[in-house]
């Protein structure tokens, strides 16, 4: 069992999780702190379930959720975009329009200090708008609960979603996605002086995870552990410095913001899941996807993908080599 003397220095940080979140919930917008949860519609957002979506003109078929469109011939620069294309009449209107979270540490959050929203998802979409307009600012947010992602882009409310936006066949009947960006991984976060090195470890102990989600599903496969379901991630983390719970699983990229702002925390074992993270694109909009794998294959061909991971995810160690861009998706 995990000794209880370090757990009850770690309570004062319970205020400062609360106090941030009230801090978000003020300035963000919607919550987007249970970044696993399944895209339902949120409760307090509609009375009503909402109309099916139009029929896409893209393909249904799916027998790779990580194929993507390839890119056409040589990036082009701001200067160069097609007549008529998705780009051109982004730049046309002066930015890109991104739907992001602005409360999951290292990903997408607000930094307390100059307000700004910043993180690995945002440095990638960054460089998506530093490849249309030259200039990498020109970003215009909105921030979405992991609810709202498919939402946002089957209405054409934003251009691009980036909010560790995995990607899956049945995701791909509705938008399209960039090749894989990030490989992410369900894990665990422990207290620094645990013993425990992988999930299995944790037979007769306490595991939080949101309620609704894949990873409170998958915590099943481990009869002997005793799943605490939450409302959301931030929820699971306030449980876990009461000691309420002994440790949290969800996406490792989310348990690094957690272990990054609770020293007495770290996330440990080999991912129990694979979860191929997409930028999130408007199923017509095929050439602005092709444009944006573009972006991606540059980033990693010049190690501009690795100085972001160093900067944003160096808490999960050394940076592994970027995922391998996959195409063939028929158009």
């Amino acid at each position: 069992m995990i000794a209880r003397t370090t757990r009850g220095a770690r309570l004062p940080l319970v205020a400062t999780a609360l106090a941030a979140a009230l801090v978000l919930g003020a300035c963000s917008g919607p919550d987007g702190a249970s970044d696993l949860r399944r895209d339902v519609a949120e409760e307090t957002t509609t009375e009503e379930e909402p109309a099916p979506p139009a029929a896409s003109s893209q393909p249904a078929t799916c027998e790779d959720p990580v194929a993507s469109y390839e890119p056409e011939g040589s990036l082009p620069g701001p200067d160069d975009l097609p007549s008529g294309s998705t780009m051109a009449e982004i730049r046309e209107r002066g930015s890109l329009v991104v739907g992001v979270s602005a409360d999951t540490l290292l990903m997408g959050s607000r930094n307390p200090l100059s307000g700004e929203i910043e993180g690995f998802d945002i440095a990638v979409l960054h460089e998506v708008a530093r490849a249309i307009f030259g200039d990498p600012d020109r970003l215009q947010f909105r921030v979405i609960t992991s609810g709202q992602r498919l939402d946002v882009l089957e209405s054409g409310e934003v251009d691009v979603v980036a909010r560790a936006f995995t990607m899956t066949c049945e995701r791909w009947e509705t938008i399209a996605f960039s090749s894989e960006y990030y490989h992410a991984g369900q894990k665990v976060l422990v207290t620094r002086d645990s013993t425990v090195e992988r999930i299995e470890d944790l037979e007769g102990q306490r595991v939080c995870a949101p309620e609704g989600t894949t990873t409170l599903e998958r915590l099943g496969e481990f009869p002997g552990i005793e799943a605490v379901p939450a409302q959301t991630h931030t929820a699971c983390l306030v449980l876990f410095q009461q000691a309420q719970v002994e440790a949290i699983t969800g996406d490792d990229t989310i348990l690094a913001g957690f272990a990054a702002q609770d020293p007495y925390a770290k996330v440990v074992g080999e991912a129990i899941s694979d979860e191929p993270y997409g930028l999130g694109i408007g199923a017509d909009n095929v050439d602005l996807v092709r444009f944006v794998n573009g972006v991606l294959e540059e980033m990693r061909d010049d190690g501009t993908w690795t100085d972001l991971y160093e900067r944003w995810l160096g808490v999960l160690g050394p940076a592994p080599e970027p995922p391998n861009a996959v195409y063939g998706r028929p158009s």
